[in-house]
């Protein structure tokens, strides 16, 4: 390990991408964290692992953690549908309780086994303000709770959670992963894939992502 490594909380979806690229050519070596929480699909754990392989990840785990035993969240309860009328106001049901919560927590243990002090996460609070684990907020609280809460934090440690998208549109972050010169295709951003595996096409993650690529005037290789 370098005094330059960085944990990558790594979905699969074009966000942790674009967080990971950008850390890249920040001089970051960049370990992957992944959690299967047994969401409604495999395929984002498939992009995951085709991503870290693309930002030359020295390690990447997927760490297996089942939330169907928690329920809560359309992604992890087959018993709520995934919304599929248009991006709404207020907290929609795709968001999982505590998530980033969660994965941050896990993501900090592997860095302070590590002697990493950096954690990228691709957050974003243009786009889904509704989520109130995507805002600055929360991200200065997690920091503070961080060196309250470690073995490292007590010795005078500092952990910075940097969230490189938080305040991009879904147009810049797209024409951002152009510049970087990664392939959109990798990715997966749909919530509820059809049968043949292909994105819905409707629901909230699937809208944004269309958008922003119209809107940056680019063409989502996964739809052509």
């Amino acid at each position: 390990m370098t005094d330059k490594a960085a944990i990558l909380l790594l979905s699969g979806g074009l966000d942790s991408m674009v967080a990971g690229g950008l850390a890249c050519t920040w001089g970051f070596s960049l370990y992957a964290l992944t959690i299967d929480y047994n969401q409604r699909h495999r395929i984002e754990l498939q992009a995951a692992a085709r991503v870290a392989h693309r930002l030359g990840a020295r390690e990447h785990i997927v760490l297996p953690l089942d939330l169907t035993c928690f329920g809560g969240s359309a992604l992890t309860d087959a018993a709520i549908d995934v919304p599929k009328a248009g991006v709404g106001a207020g907290i929609p049901l795709t968001y999982v309780p505590a998530r980033n919560t969660i994965f941050l927590s896990l993501a900090l243990g592997w860095a302070e086994a590590l002697g990493a002090r950096d954690i990228f996460i691709g957050v974003n609070a243009l786009d889904y303000s509704g989520y109130p684990d995507c805002r600055p907020a929360f991200i200065s609280a997690f920091e503070a709770m961080a060196g309250k809460a470690t073995a490292a934090g007590d010795g005078g440690a500092h952990f910075r959670i940097h969230t490189p998208l938080i305040d991009m549109t879904k147009a810049q972050i797209a024409a951002e992963a152009a510049r970087l010169g990664l392939d959109a295709g990798l990715t997966w951003s749909c919530y509820d894939p059809a049968a043949d595996g292909t994105p819905c096409g409707v629901c909230d993650s699937c809208r944004l992502r269309a958008k922003g690529f119209a809107e940056a005037g680019l063409v989502d290789p996964l739809i052509t």
